[in-house]
């Protein structure tokens, strides 16, 4: 089947008329092909998208939150089926599928809950005769350029809170999963959402991204991604005067003290670093264990992740799919292969011997041991299923260690020591701190991003998604 650009309300075929086949990384099946866009396709989105602004920022935010509980609901009621699209172009089972999918609905619903929330301030003046507020007006056409790995839940919630604050949109998705995009651009249309407001174009982002990065209709843009691309994003985009917000690294650690509970930390571990095939910015890369109980956790963490069933993500019993290409899982292997000469490997480390995955883009959950701190297992993120093991002697040194990378994006840590829970919380150099949890994970309603050179702009989700989708106006009022 052919899928087509969505501009302007219509769902419009790209001025190329060339298109790339979406495929299985499971076993490499055909999906369908979108298309391979030029510039001049996305010079007409941000037309659209300008054209449409004029009308759509005078809109009141009850008519924007009624085609976002719209599109929810379209969602919801094909729920199964997106789900089953997602695990099928990105390789993550269908249950995390069919999550991801409920978490965009719940991001859709609850801004559309924020268009009743106040917007500005009443300030009190020098002069009492003036009214002195604030209030917050849209930035304007904002271009949205989003990754592989959360391909329905990141797009909808740039989306969601761009579109509630007036903005209108042309969004990007990731080549390697453009079905999940489609589901979405499919939903706003079913609400009937006004021509121009919500534009996708699918392609290359050497070509797509640029165009939107340069194009001076697009005020700002919010990137999630590498950090090589996201930098260059930043620099050339506000070079031309746009806002820009960008999500990019982790090299997550998980503290585990003495005092933790062995199998739960276990636990934590495993759903933290191979969930999703360890694909996710926030997934444990690291996993940092105090002395008295570093054998009984390795052994443990061990046996476990030998168990796990890596295969056909729309298998029940599955717990770890493919990689999403045979570039990210190449990446991953030759990562490993460098921990192999800096690191002890206790297992993993090779794709699974299972002739029904011979076609596929699989990895084994990979754990190491005696781990040098400068080692690149250490230092570099993998995005994928790779653990670094390390032992410390102290909460002091566990620290230490968990601060010492360029990133700062999510970190967590076992233990029922309530006072060192506490200073881990302040102690460590992290955007998002889960105690008792996993790295991985985060709720729609509060603030997402990290620090050092994990993020840049202001904060994700939330209601500080405010900030980066709005501009503040302050006004006075004084009698005649």
């Amino acid at each position: 089947m052919r899928y087509l650009n969505y501009i302007n309300g219509q769902w419009k075929e790209p001025t190329t008329g060339e298109y790339k086949e979406n495929t299985s990384p499971h076993n490499g099946e055909n999906l369908g092909e979108f298309p391979s866009s030029a510039k001049a396709d996305v010079q007409e989105a941000v037309t659209a998208a300008k054209e449409a602004f004029l009308s759509w920022k005078k809109s009141s935010f009850q008519e924007r939150a009624s085609y976002l509980r719209k599109a929810a609901a379209f969602l919801k009621e094909n729920i199964e089926e997106v789900g089953r699209d997602l695990a099928l172009e990105e390789g993550k089972t269908l249950a995390e599928s069919i999550g991801e999918t409920q978490r965009a609905i719940s991001i859709l619903e609850y801004y559309a809950a924020e268009g009743l929330q106040p917007t500005g301030d009443v300030i009190p003046s020098a002069n009492p005769e003036t009214l002195l507020y604030t209030n917050r007006v849209p930035v304007g056409p904002v271009g949205l350029i989003t990754p592989w790995n959360f391909p329905i839940a990141i797009p909808v919630w740039k989306l969601a809170p761009a579109l509630i604050y007036g903005n209108t949109v042309v969004i990007k998705p990731a080549d390697l999963t453009p079905k999940s995009v489609y589901h979405v651009m499919k939903a706003f249309d079913e609400a009937g959402m006004p021509a121009g407001v919500v534009n996708c174009v699918f392609g290359r982002g050497s070509v797509v991204g640029n165009e939107l990065v340069e194009n001076p209709g697009i005020k700002a843009i919010s990137f999630t991604g590498s950090n090589q691309v996201g930098l260059q994003i930043q620099r050339e985009a506000t070079a031309n005067g746009k806002k820009v917000q960008l999500e990019m690294g982790g090299k997550n650690p998980l503290i585990v003290l003495a005092d933790a509970d062995v199998e739960k930390s276990v636990s934590i571990a495993i759903n933290g670093a191979f969930k999703s095939t360890g694909q996710k910015c926030t997934a444990t890369s690291r996993v940092i264990v105090e002395e008295g109980i570093y054998e009984a956790f390795r052994d443990r963490l061990v046996e476990r992740t030998k168990e796990l069933k890596v295969g056909d993500p729309l298998q029940a019993e599955t717990f770890m799919g493919p990689a999403v290409s045979k570039g990210q899982r190449d990446g991953v292997l030759a990562m490993i292969e460098a921990g192999k000469e800096e690191a002890a490997l206790l297992c993993g480390g090779e794709t699974p011997a299972e002739e029904e995955l011979a076609n596929g883009f699989y990895v084994k959950p990979t754990i190491f041991e005696n781990v040098p701190q400068d080692a690149r297992i250490a230092k570099e993120e993998i995005f994928g299923p790779v653990i670094a093991l390390f032992k410390v002697n102290s909460y002091e040194e566990a620290i230490d260690m968990a601060n010492d990378t360029e990133y700062g994006l999510s970190a967590a840590i076992c233990t029922n020591n309530l006072t060192l829970a506490n200073r881990f919380v302040d102690d460590i150099e992290a955007g998002i701190v889960h105690v008792n949890s996993e790295t991985a994970g985060a709720e729609p309603q509060v603030p997402f991003g990290g620090c050092k050179a994990s993020s840049t702009g202001s904060r994700e989700q939330g209601k500080t998604a405010i900030e980066f989708y709005t501009q503040v106006k302050t006004v006075y009022v004084d009698r005649m």
